[in-house]
């Protein structure tokens, strides 16, 4: 059975603290355009997945209630910053298992202000070596940062930038990778977004700038580094046969392939900061959803991926064929991933512009993607574009590949 994507609805993403809202205020914000966009009530849906980080836990019942008080089924989803795609995953199994015909997908965060500890908690202990979190337990991603500690040791910065900067260093160290590249990617994405009303910053820089703002983990600035955000995102997820019976065929959008993959020995192997932070992930799931759809890199016409760090981007290209292994950085400065070039990647902002409130991520990039592929994107529309895709990665680890074509 056949998953559709027939509404979408997000807020504007915002820096933390600067609008008073709790979290259930910007999940009905969002449950609710994504209803209006499908033209749907709430009490149509027959299940819903709710993600998020960073509350506790029947935080989703709370934040749906806003939309209705149905007593529908609603599952809890945390997977670091892989959990919106998660819970849209869920969503779609929901629909294509003959379970439910209509389900909905929500992802939100209220986050603080100040980086991101490692992996979407308090990384800082596993990344210095130690086992605990801030709660006294055993980190899920002290293999990860012992990988990084064993190359590289520890710095006095922010664990999730530093793991991915010793990534950007391995990187450069391999490949001949340059700085300005690796800042063309944060110049193309803050480009992007100054037509995204939905973005957390709109404001456009050039490379120089970038590279002359300030460091977070040398060789990455802050203007490459994606920032906390509040926020929320959702979609409504449907089957073949509520397309056809709610005559919603102008707005759906199919879901063709989707897949999630999780940390395999390869991750671990080489002893690199590339491989920990979820490259052989990235493109294990990559090979399932063009395995599964029939199609190839060559057949997207517009991408949303997870560049929580320039570097990331680099490396996303690579494990999506959209190059060969270390030619990413030319990729990058050759213009082909922008407007009048071979593809469009995050023309939203991506996460280093629209901003990356955790649970929220990996919906607004199907909604992103949901925009463009009806020709709805206003001002940042893609020409044409009818088949797109999406990837969404966290520390942890968990990467997700969804395949959506008009």
């Amino acid at each position: 059975m056949k998953a559709y994507v027939v509404g979408v609805g997000m807020t504007k993403f915002e820096k933390p603290e600067t609008r008073d809202w709790q979290y259930w205020d910007m999940a009905k914000e969002a449950g609710t355009a994504a209803l209006a966009d499908a033209s749907l009530a709430y009490e149509q849906i027959q299940q819903a997945v709710v993600g998020y980080c960073f509350q506790a836990s029947t935080a989703g019942q709370r934040a749906v209630y806003g939309l209705g008080l149905t007593g529908v089924p609603v599952y809890n989803v945390n997977n670091n910053c892989a959990t919106g795609s998660t819970a849209l995953m869920m969503a779609r199994q929901f629909v294509e298992g003959g379970g439910s015909d209509c389900v909905l997908a929500l992802g939100f965060e209220k986050m603080t202000r100040g980086a991101l500890g490692g992996g979407g908690a308090d990384g800082g202990a596993a990344a210095r070596g130690g086992a605990a979190d801030a709660w006294g337990k055993t980190s899920p991603v002290a293999r990860h940062y012992g990988i990084m500690a064993a190359a590289h040791g520890f710095e006095m910065s922010p664990p999730t930038a530093q793991i991915f900067g010793n990534a950007a260093r391995e990187h450069m160290a391999r490949y001949g990778t340059t700085e300005a590249q690796l800042a063309a990617v944060g110049a193309k994405n803050h480009r992007h977004s100054v037509n995204n009303p939905y973005a957390q910053f709109q404001d456009p820089y050039t490379v120089e700038e970038i590279l002359a703002a300030k460091t977070i983990h040398s060789p990455l600035t802050k203007l490459q580094c994606s920032p906390t955000s509040d926020g929320a995102a959702a979609a409504v997820v449907v089957s073949e046969r509520f397309v056809e019976s709610h005559g919603l065929g102008d707005r759906a959008v199919e879901i063709v392939a989707q897949a999630m993959t999780t940390d395999t020995g390869e991750s671990f192997a080489s002893g690199t900061c590339i491989d920990a932070v979820g490259l052989p992930m990235s493109r294990a799931a990559a090979r399932r959803v063009y395995e599964a759809s029939g199609l190839s890199a060559t057949d997207l016409d517009v991408i949303e991926l997870h560049d929580c760090f320039s570097i990331n981007e680099l490396l996303t290209y690579e494990a999506l064929g959209l190059c060969g292994e270390g030619e990413s950085g030319k990729l990058a400065e050759s213009g082909a991933t922008t407007y009048g070039g071979r593809w469009v990647v995050n023309p939203s902002g991506g996460l280093i512009s629209k901003g990356h409130p955790l649970g929220a991520t990996g919906i607004a990039q199907a909604a992103e993607l949901t925009w463009q592929l009806r020709g709805e994107a206003g001002n940042r529309q893609v020409k044409d574009a009818r088949v797109g895709l999406a990837h969404n990665i966290g520390l942890g680890g968990a990467a997700v590949v969804t395949l959506l074509r008009r």
